[in-house]
């Protein structure tokens, strides 16, 4: 069976000579020839430049330029694996994520480099594109041709961050064999073509950019658009210019493309679907309305350990059922047993919430192949021989699939996946701190937002103040509200009651404080404030999530 499965480095090899444009950035254009010998000159580079016997790992920050997939391309060709570096975390926490992979070598860019001011990575060789030295290394290589023997299915290829409980991002492992896979089982499904062109506007050092949107453009031999960082202004404009027909969304990238001023030509785009997570039934209907787009919503464990499929007819609310394979079942934690259907009333609200809702887990094969050095994180994934998602959900009757809140201390604001205590551990150096908890409340839209409960003294101006001067706190964790209470609620064994903290949320007698959207300021957060956000999480189906 092993040897029936692509790689990575096959799909790459197979564009030599392919001389019709394949890859699209700003006013470049590459020929699928131009980026496989470029691949092919990577990968000679990083041969000789990483360690004998050292793990072939390299680490690679930056935005979505043309230089980033063709290090993908280079390191599948090379049989070494690339992390993906996530430019929002910053200080000690990025030194960790690059370190933790044992990275021997580094991609950054001009714009990156400050960011690196100051650590300590030792051992780790980095090169900056665009610049002289990055050229004169790769001269000698030039006219390299892609040898795709050296990689074999189950080669790493990918180490992407996902977040931890315990406070660090732990990196998910995807081999060749699983990439391909994963590509193929896309272009099946969605039915693309040589001639599509898909275009990756999401990060690409997260694992939707990379597994379902350049991968299946690799498997078809279709192009791919590049830009740089997501824009909601410029996405018309780009997917025009591009000829696009394809693209991958995930957190509010939706919301903030509806947001944008209407214009008469919006439907008239050659783009035939979008493919992503958390837009949400309303907002999907919504797009498809204004700009002629179909968004097909899935859910899928960032690790690759359990899928759901979203299935045409799914009652609002519902993501859809089971991908085909999958043996996936809502369980009590605890007892193992599966939870009762749903019972909804009239209304359609969740009756039954306490007995239905349980942990999703798949107890079928899957395709996890784990964590890189934690063992601990394995273990909590694959319990009892089931793959466990940490992710709360509930099924009606008809076997629809319903999410419901996680089941862990992670938060994901905007498409960021983001662990609890990181923050914690930033917000406990408040002077006025004596405890702190930090834990999910569900964002009107989709996701998570950020609160905080603060045990001790609190100055909404000195706090916001303190924030701002923090190095290492990343662009999303900022809290969004402030819960501020005399002592913090515990537990008989002196545990922080966070489970209590997070079903109050910011519906709580204690007094709290908020930054409204856009703001960086705290204020008040007032009987007015709560009704009108209570109003948008009905009007966006959301408000279940408010009492989970």
């Amino acid at each position: 069976m092993e040897s029936t499965r692509r790689t990575v480095a096959q799909l790459v090899a197979d564009r030599w000579g392919d001389h019709r444009p394949g890859l699209w950035f700003e006013e470049q254009v590459l020929t699928h020839h131009e980026v496989t010998a470029a691949a092919a000159a990577r990968a000679a580079l990083l041969t000789d430049l990483l360690p004998p016997k050292a793990h072939p790992h390299l680490g690679v920050l930056l935005d979505n330029t043309p230089e980033f997939p063709l290090w993908l391309s280079a390191a599948a060709l090379a049989g070494a694996a690339v992390a993906g570096v996530n430019p929002t975390r910053r200080g000690p926490e990025l030194a960790r994520d690059i370190l933790h992979t044992e990275c021997r070598v580094l991609i950054t860019e001009q714009a990156h480099l400050p960011l690196l001011d100051g650590l300590a990575l030792p051992g780790v060789r980095v090169l900056v594109t665009g610049t002289q030295p990055y050229a004169d290394l790769l001269a000698p290589y030039a006219g390299t041709e892609p040898d795709p023997t050296r990689a074999t299915p189950a080669d790493r290829l990918l180490l992407y961050f996902t977040s931890g409980s315990t406070g660090a991002p732990k990196a998910a492992i995807c081999s060749q064999g699983r990439l391909a896979a994963a590509g193929r089982a896309l272009v099946d499904r969605f039915g693309v073509r040589r001639d599509d062109v898909h275009y990756i506007c999401m990060p690409m050092f997260h694992g939707n950019a990379v597994i379902a949107d350049w991968a299946p453009a690799l498997v078809a031999g279709a192009g791919v658009a590049l830009r740089r960082r997501f824009s909601a202004t410029g996405f018309l404009d780009d997917v025009r210019a591009y000829r696009a027909t394809y693209f991958t969304y995930v957190g509010r990238a939706v919301q903030y493309l509806l947001a944008t001023e209407p214009r008469p030509d919006d439907r008239d785009t050659p783009l035939r679907m979008g493919f992503g997570t958390e837009a949400g039934a309303v907002d999907a209907a919504a797009f498809e309305e204004r700009f002629g787009v179909r968004l097909v919503e899935g859910y899928g464990s960032s690790e690759g350990g359990a899928a759901i499929q979203r299935t045409p007819g799914a009652p609002p609310g519902a993501i859809g059922r089971a991908a085909p394979g999958d043996d996936l079942a809502v369980v009590d934690p605890e007892t193992r047993k599966e939870c009762p259907p749903a019972v909804f009333g009239e209304d359609g609200r969740l009756l039954n919430g306490t007995e239905a809702i349980g942990e999703l887990v798949n107890r079928g094969p899957n395709p996890f192949e784990g964590y890189w050095r934690n063992p601990e994180a394995d273990a909590a994934r694959r319990r009892d021989g089931w793959y466990w998602t940490g992710d709360l959900f509930y099924r009606d009757t008809g076997g629809f699939l319903y999410f419901a809140g996680r089941t862990d201390d992670r938060l994901r604001v905007d498409s960021e996946n983001l662990a609890a205590a990181v923050i914690e551990n930033i917000l406990a150096r408040y002077e006025g701190a004596e405890a702190v908890a930090v834990y999910a409340v569900p964002d009107p839209v989709a996701g998570d937002q950020v609160m905080a409960t603060v045990a001790g003294t609190f100055d909404p101006c000195r706090f916001a103040e303190f924030l701002l001067a923090q190095p290492d706190l990343g662009t999303k964790m900022t809290p969004r509200f402030v819960r501020v209470v005399r002592s913090m609620p515990v537990t008989a064994t002196n545990k922080i009651q966070r489970a209590t903290l997070r079903r109050e949320g910011f519906r709580c007698a204690d007094p709290v404080w908020w930054r409204p959207p856009g703001k960086w300021a705290y204020r008040k957060f007032s009987a007015v404030d709560l009704a009108r956000l209570v109003t948008e999480y009905r009007a966006r189906g959301r408000e279940e999530l408010l009492t989970r």
